[in-house]
C-alpha cells in the first residue's frame, strides 16, 4: 500500500466526498423514534449534523449572529448631513478668505449674504445657488459637494449610482430619467401578472446598462438588487429622528432639481415594495457602536447587515417552501470561511444520499419514508428492544406433523391431498418414466406420479395489534412508546416469521388499519374518544381472512372505552354509558366465539379502566398485563417470541 502525505492548507475534506449514509439514516431514525414526521426528522438532522463530523444549520446560525452582533458594534446612524455640513463650512471658509483680501462695498456686502444664510443645509444650498462666488476654489468646491450629495441621494434608491453619475449633466439627467421610467413600466407589467420576456429585458439593458454595471443577467436579480437597496435606503431612515429625516428628504428633493425625476423614483419605491413585501421595510437598524455613520457608509453597513440577516434567514429554514437550495453558498463562504461552505456542501448531501439510498423520497412536495425507510426504521426500533432482552429466538415452532411449507427434512414421499406442492422433480419424472416404460414423444405425469419433499410444519399465527391513539396517549407519554413497540413488532414478524401475519388498527373516536409506512410517519390524534367496538369489528373482519391460523387480538390502552357506533357516526361520552360498554363487550365476545385469543396491555391503573379490563378478561378468557409503556416493546416482542418458540 503506497500513502501520500501533503501539508494542510485548509481546502482537504478529512470525512471525504461521500456522507456516511448508515450514520445519517441512524441519526433520522432516532428523531423519527422520538415522534417527528419524515419531513421534521430531516430538518433536525441538517439542524445538527453529524456530530463529530460536520456541523449543521444551527452551528452556521449561531457563527453567523456573532458575526451580525459584531458588524452592529462597529458604528451608529448619526445626521446624514454633518459630512455636508462641514463641507457647507468649508465652502463659506473659502470664500470668506477671499473676500476678506478685498476692500471694496460689494465684499462688505457678500459677507453679509454669507452671515445672513439660514441653518437648514437645504436653505443655505438654494441660497448658495443663487449667489456670485467671488472665490473659484470655493465655487468649484461647492460645485464638487452638490455633486457629491447628489450622487449619494441617486446611489441610495440605486446601487451603483455612483459610478454611473460622475459628472450629471442635463442629457444624462434625463437619460436617468427615462431608465426609471421604462423600469416602472416593466415592473408594473409583473405586477399585473404580464410578465417582460427576456428579450424586452435585455432590450432594457441594451438602453439603460450605464445605470447597472453589476450587469443584472435577468429581470429577477435586478429586482432583487433594487428592492435590496432601497429596503436599506427605507431602514436607514427609519433609524434617523423626525427631524433628519425631513431634513433629509427636503435635500433630496431640492438636489434631484426635477418633478417628472422625483415622481419616478417615487414611483419606483412603490413598486419595489410590492414586489418584495418580504424585506424589512422600514424596521430601524439597531447599531450602538461609536463611529458615526453617514448616508453613504449608514446604507453601506445596512447593505451588510441585510445580507447578514437574509443569509440567517434561509439558514433557518422555516419559511413556506424552504429549501437548502436558497442558502447563497458563496456568500456564506465569503463570511464564515471554506469550512462553513464545506458543512453546508454536506448538508445538501444529506438529502440526496438517503434518496438514493432508498430511505425517503418527496412525494407532492413532502419528503415520505419509503418502505424501506419503514423496515430500517423498525429494525432500529427492535434493536432498542433486544438492547434489554437476552433471549433464545428460534423462529419455528415445529409439530411431529410432516409435509407443509417449513424448512426441508431431506426425505420425500408420496404426495397427498392437502400437501403443499413442493415436488421433487427427480422423483416425480423418474416415478412416471417406470410406469410408463419405453415411449416415443413426451412422458405424460399423473397424480401417483407425484413425490413431495418433507418439511416441518410450522404453525402460522395471525395477529392484529389495537393501537389506542386517542387524546390521553401522548398527554400521559404513552405514545410514543407504543408506536416504537409496533414497528419493532412489525420488524420481528416480517424478519423472523415471514409465515405469520400482523395487521395493525390506530382507534380513537373511529378505527382504521393502517400500514406501518402510515404508523411511521403518524402522531396521535387530537380528539376525544377510546372506540373499542369499532376496532373489535375491524380486528374480526381482518382475522377471518386466516381460517387456518391460529389468531390473536393485542390490546394497547391507556383507558376504558368512551365511544361507539351509531349507525356510520360515533357517540362520545365521559365517563362512558353502559350502552358503550355493552357494544364494546359484545365485539370482544364475536371475536372470541370465532376463536381469537386476546391479550391486554393496561398502561395505566384507573379504576374504570381496571374493572373494564377485569370484565373483558373474564369474558374472553384472555390475559391482562399491567405495564410501564417504556417496557411496552419489550413486554409484548418477549411475549411473541416465547409463545411463538
Amino acid at each position: 500500500m503506497t500513502n501520500r502525505y501533503a501539508r494542510w492548507d485548509g481546502s482537504q475534506d478529512p470525512f471525504g466526498p461521500d456522507i456516511p449514509v448508515d450514520e445519517a439514516v441512524g441519526r433520522l431514525n432516532e428523531h423519527l423514534l422520538e415522534g417527528w414526521d419524515a419531513e421534521w426528522a430531516l430538518r433536525r438532522l441538517l439542524e445538527e449534523g453529524l456530530p463529530g463530523r460536520f456541523g449543521g444549520l444551527e452551528k452556521l446560525r449561531e457563527r453567523l449572529e456573532q458575526l451580525r452582533r459584531e458588524q452592529e458594534r462597529r458604528g451608529r446612524i448619526s445626521d446624514p448631513l454633518e459630512q455636508f455640513r462641514q463641507g457647507l463650512e468649508e465652502v463659506q471658509r473659502l470664500e470668506r478668505e477671499a473676500l476678506a483680501d478685498r476692500d471694496d462695498d460689494d465684499a462688505r456686502f457678500a459677507e453679509m449674504l454669507l452671515d445672513a444664510l439660514p441653518d437648514s443645509p437645504t436653505a443655505q444650498v438654494n441660497e448658495l445657488r443663487r449667489y456670485e462666488f467671488a472665490s473659484v476654489e470655493a465655487e468649484q468646491a461647492f460645485a464638487e459637494l452638490l455633486e457629491e450629495i447628489r450622487r449619494q441621494v441617486l446611489d441610495s434608491h440605486m446601487r451603483g449610482m455612483t459610478e454611473a453619475m460622475r459628472n450629471p449633466d442635463p442629457e444624462q439627467m434625463a437619460r436617468l430619467k427615462d431608465m426609471v421610467a421604462d423600469l416602472n413600466a416593466m415592473l408594473e407589467r409583473r405586477a399585473t401578472g404580464d410578465e417582460p420576456t427576456q428579450e424586452q429585458f435585455d432590450d432594457f439593458m441594451r438602453r439603460h446598462g450605464e445605470f447597472f454595471p453589476e450587469r443584472p443577467r435577468n429581470l429577477d436579480e435586478l429586482l432583487q438588487a433594487l428592492a435590496t437597496r432601497a429596503a436599506a435606503f427605507s431602514r436607514f431612515m427609519a433609524s434617523l429622528t423626525p427631524e433628519q429625516r425631513a431634513e433629509l428628504m427636503e435635500l433630496a428633493e431640492g438636489l434631484l432639481d426635477d418633478v417628472d425625476l422625483a415622481f419616478e423614483m417615487d414611483r419606483l419605491g412603490a413598486n419595489l415594495r410590492m414586489l418584495a413585501p418580504s424585506l424589512a421595510w422600514g424596521e430601524p437598524v439597531d447599531m450602538d457602536g461609536a463611529e458615526p455613520l453617514g448616508l453613504a457608509e449608514g446604507l453601506a453597513a445596512i447593505d451588510d447587515l441585510a445580507a447578514l440577516e437574509q443569509l440567517e434567514q434561509a439558514l433557518g429554514q422555516d419559511y413556506p417552501g424552504a429549501s437548502l437550495a436558497d442558502i447563497d453558498a458563496e456568500r456564506l463562504r465569503q463570511l464564515l470561511g471554506e469550512e462553513a461552505g464545506r458543512d453546508l456542501d454536506r448538508l445538501r448531501q444529506i438529502e440526496r444520499a438517503l434518496e438514493k439510498a432508498g430511505v425517503v423520497v418527496r412525494a407532492a412536495g413532502r419528503l415520505e419514508l419509503t418502505p424501506r425507510g419503514v423496515r430500517k426504521l423498525g429494525e432500529r426500533a427492535l434493536a432498542k428492544v433486544f438492547e434489554r432482552l437476552t433471549l433464545d429466538m428460534q423462529g419455528a415452532h415445529d409439530l411431529p406433523a410432516a409435509g407443509g411449507e417449513g424448512d426441508p427434512t431431506g426425505a420425500v414421499r408420496p404426495w397427498q391431498f392437502g400437501d403443499a406442492f413442493r415436488l421433487d422433480i427427480r422423483r416425480t419424472v423418474h416415478n412416471a418414466v417406470v410406469r410408463s416404460g419405453p415411449v416415443r414423444g413426451p412422458i405424460r405425469l399423473v397424480p401417483d406420479d407425484f413425490e413431495v419433499e418433507e418439511a416441518e410444519r410450522r404453525t402460522e399465527v395471525a395477529t392484529v395489534l389495537l393501537l389506542d391513539m386517542s387524546r390521553s396517549m401522548p398527554l400521559r407519554g404513552h405514545w410514543l412508546p407504543a408506536k416504537r413497540m409496533a414497528l419493532a413488532l412489525h420488524t420481528l414478524i416480517s424478519t423472523m416469521y415471514p409465515e405469520d401475519h400482523l395487521d395493525i388498527i390506530g382507534f380513537s373516536d373511529y378505527a382504521r388499519v393502517m400500514s406501518p409506512t402510515e404508523l411511521a410517519q403518524l402522531d396521535w390524534e387530537p380528539v376525544y374518544g377510546t372506540n373499542m367496538e369499532h376496532a373489535f369489528g375491524l380486528a374480526g373482519r381482518l382475522l377471518s381472512k386466516h381460517r387456518d391460523a391460529t389468531r390473536q387480538v393485542l390490546l394497547v390502552t391507556d383507558g376504558e372505552p368512551t365511544a361507539h357506533l351509531e349507525g356510520e357516526h360515533v357517540f362520545f361520552q365521559w365517563p362512558p354509558v353502559q350502552r358503550t360498554l355493552e357494544k364494546t363487550f359484545a365485539e370482544a365476545a364475536r371475536l372470541c366465539r370465532n376463536g381469537a385469543t386476546m391479550n391486554v396491555f393496561m398502561l395505566e391503573r384507573s379504576p374504570g379502566l381496571t374493572r373494564f379490563v377485569d370484565h373483558l378478561a373474564r369474558l374472553v378468557g384472555g390475559r391482562v398485563f399491567s405495564v410501564d409503556s417504556i417496557e411496552l416493546g419489550q413486554m409484548i416482542v418477549r411475549d411473541y417470541v416465547t409463545r411463538r418458540g
